[in-house]
């Protein structure tokens, strides 16, 4: 079923809503199948955007008259064949616009838009409607004023207002479509998960991850090195990892080291150990990790800070096999398979001359690329869930769930962290849900919270109400497909199956309203 609570809350609803009363004054509410208002209108504190609907509901039947309306529509457009209907509403000469909610051939709500009169409403009409207003129980103030704010309309303006109306049902359609498929996307991920969506620690089941596991497996019983590349937090070092204990290396050390930690004497004296008296304050010889970890793997996070003179002494290791201690004349051998890690652009680097290219491509044998989390959409529920169960198993607290509306929020936000920022924001969720066994948004970081929200009222960004309907459609499908294309990293073939479109059909669309990010780069427009 729908869930109607969230439609008001939809920015692009919310949009229509303010656009259908700014120029035509009517108030735009939703009901379900059974009859109900399902909108906000019965809430003690609702604020009314249309005076006559105001008046109307401080009736004390005023519900009542307008539940005949909603019972009369509905069951009329059930043997309609069209999408909407214009409706005479229980008062005399006031008219609503009423579009069907179908999903999936089965009708299941509808969308009112109510009041308003045809323009050749008349001075006659007016007395007998304010009449009938009073004796329902209305002050004749009230009525008069009600009535004076009613909007007139003529056919033309009815077409134009009924094809908004039907925009608005048909969002609540691809909302309800799009959460379904979340839903059922979850229902599958919060099973049990498989082999396929893990590999060791590594936890994904998005097709840029399984191409990652099978290059690992295929490498699993070679020595070659490996090179990692990623954004910080994509998870380098899990890879690492995973390469050592699927390698016959496995019973032996595995080793990490975070070069960009350490001054490159220290880092020097930390990779191949130094001997005594090497230099003030070695008291004694020391082990470095090229010997601790011999037989094993050597893991060397952020290689690419490292000095031209530790690269030429890293490129001895592994073309050789072999290095030399600080302070020491005599060279000790290593048997130690190397994977290294780097969040720069290794290759830029070379270029310049900052990164040496026969280090390069002795690290370089088995090339890892770890997509960041914002190309990887199918992996948030899966590590979301991950997080969520490692977080409450060690807190000792009852299994948590994630709201709909806070899962769509943590879908929608693009991680610049990463998994590592999406751990640590399950993590938060989890305490600050406290007892509380269901997770809603309420608790999620500004960041996120706030992240693709509509632009105010006041913003040059929103919407202009003056002038044509035209024109302001074409306003909002430009606002529309701009936001989209940010919240999807500029991922046309993700955004068209979000608005629902094909993706011929929104690229011609970003081409018409000038947003190809490319081509503003390169100066084209």
């Amino acid at each position: 079923m729908i869930d109607w609570k969230e439609m008001g809350d939809l920015h692009v609803i919310a949009k229509l809503e303010e656009i259908l009363n700014k120029w035509w004054g009517v108030e735009m509410f939703w009901t379900d199948l059974h009859y109900k208002i399902r909108s906000k209108h019965l809430d003690k504190d609702y604020s009314f955007k249309n005076h006559f609907m105001k008046v109307q509901f401080g009736m004390s039947y005023g519900y009542e008259y307008m539940g005949q309306d909603v019972e009369k529509v509905t069951d009329g457009l059930h043997e309609n064949t069209g999408s909407h209907v214009v409706f005479d509403s229980f008062f005399k000469h006031v008219k609503g616009v009423a579009s069907k909610v179908v999903v999936d051939g089965e009708y299941l709500g509808t969308v009112f838009a109510y009041p308003f009169i045809m323009d050749s409403f008349t001075e006659a009409d007016s007395e007998e409607l304010k009449k009938q207003m009073i004796e329902c129980g209305s002050v004749e103030a009230d009525a008069v004023a009600a009535i004076e704010h009613l909007k007139r309309m003529s056919s033309a303006d009815i077409d134009y207002f009924s094809e908004l109306v039907d925009l608005v049902s048909d969002e609540v359609v691809t909302f309800h479509s799009e959460i379904s498929k979340r839903e059922a996307r979850i229902h599958e991920l919060n099973s049990e998960l498989g082999d396929k969506y893990r590999y060791h620690s590594m936890i994904g089941k998005s097709k840029k991850m399984q191409a990652i596991y099978s290059l690992l497996e295929k490498v699993s019983t070679s020595e070659s090195s490996v090179f990692i590349q990623g954004e910080n937090g994509t998870g380098k070092e899990l890879v690492a990892k995973a390469v050592h204990f699927s390698s016959p290396r496995k019973d032996n050390m595995f080793l990490a080291v975070n070069c960009s930690a350490f001054n490159d004497n220290l880092l020097d004296s930390e990779l191949f150990g130094h001997v005594k008296g090497a230099f003030t304050g070695a008291v004694k010889d020391k082990k470095g990790l090229f010997e601790s970890a011999n037989g094993g793997t050597m893991f060397l996070d952020e290689i690419g800070d490292t000095s031209l003179s530790m690269q030429v002494k890293l490129l001895r290791v592994l073309q050789e096999g072999t290095y030399l201690p600080v302070g020491a004349t005599t060279p000790k051998k290593a048997d130690v398979r190397i994977v290294a890690a780097t969040n720069k652009p290794v290759k830029e680097m070379m270029a310049k001359g900052e990164f040496r290219e026969d280090l390069f491509y002795r690290i370089n044998v088995i090339n890892v690329n770890l997509p960041p989390l914002r190309e990887r959409n199918d992996d948030i529920p899966v590590l979301m869930d991950h997080f969520l169960k490692k977080r409450c198993d060690e807190s000792g607290v009852p299994m948590k769930t994630f709201s709909k509306k806070c899962m769509e929020k943590m879908l929608d936000y693009p991680w610049p962290g990463n998994v590592r920022e999406l751990e640590n924001e399950v993590e938060r969720l989890v305490v600050l849900a406290g007892d509380e066994k269901n997770i809603t948004p309420d608790n999620l970081s500004a960041r996120i919270l706030d992240h693709g929200e509509a632009p105010s009222s006041g913003n040059t960004r929103g919407i202009n109400t003056n002038g044509g309907l035209k024109a302001a459609l074409e306003e909002l499908e430009a606002l529309m497909i701009r936001e989209g294309l940010k919240r999807c990293n500029f991922n046309k073939s993700k955004l068209s199956k979000e608005l629902g479109v094909s993706r011929a059909s929104l690229i011609m669309k970003v081409e018409k309203y000038g947003l190809d990010k490319r081509k503003k780069a390169a100066g084209e427009e």
